[in-house]
Order: structure tokens, then C-alpha cells, then sequence
């Protein structure tokens, strides 16, 4: 699956993280990472998040929006498995 075959919703939240906005809401993240990779949700709260070769666990924020790490993490990630805006 590349970028352009991701819905308007997701190229936007996928932009958004690329283009280092501190304002991406979390709950647009895990739909992002639903459609791109495969999420399991620990019984912790925490997500378990595999996108292409890596393995990434996901503490949910307090708050609506992503916190600064996980958006590098999340960039990273993205990158490495082929998703650019």
C-alpha cells in the first residue's frame, strides 16, 4: 500500500506527522496505523504497533493529541516502511 492509495483522512494525518505539527490527534494516529500496519491492543492500554519490519509498543496519550516522541517514532516508522507524504 503506498500513500496514495490511503483515504483523505489518512494522507492528511500522515502530512501532518511529516510536517512536524504538534497538534495530530491520537485517535486520527491509530486509524493511520490501522490502515497501514496491524495495531493489537495490550491488555495494559498499550498498542503494539507493527509497521513493515518494526515492532513498536505505544503508550496512548492523556491527552487528544500525539505527544512530540511519538510523533518522531511514528515518522521514523512511517518513513521506513515506505509511507511519505
Amino acid at each position: 500500500m503506498a500513500a496514495m492509495d490511503l483515504s483523505h483522512r489518512h494522507r492528511d494525518t500522515l502530512e501532518h506527522i511529516f510536517a512536524h505539527n504538534r497538534n495530530v490527534e491520537w485517535r486520527h494516529v491509530r486509524s493511520l496505523l490501522e490502515a497501514t500496519g496491524t495495531v493489537v491492543e495490550e491488555p495494559n492500554g498499550k498498542l503494539r504497533v507493527t509497521l513493515g519490519h518494526e515492532t513498536e509498543v505505544f503508550v496512548p496519550p492523556h491527552g487528544k493529541d500525539a505527544d512530540v516522541q511519538q510523533l518522531v517514532d511514528l515518522r521514523r516508522m512511517l518513513k521506513n516502511a515506505g509511507f511519505t507524504p
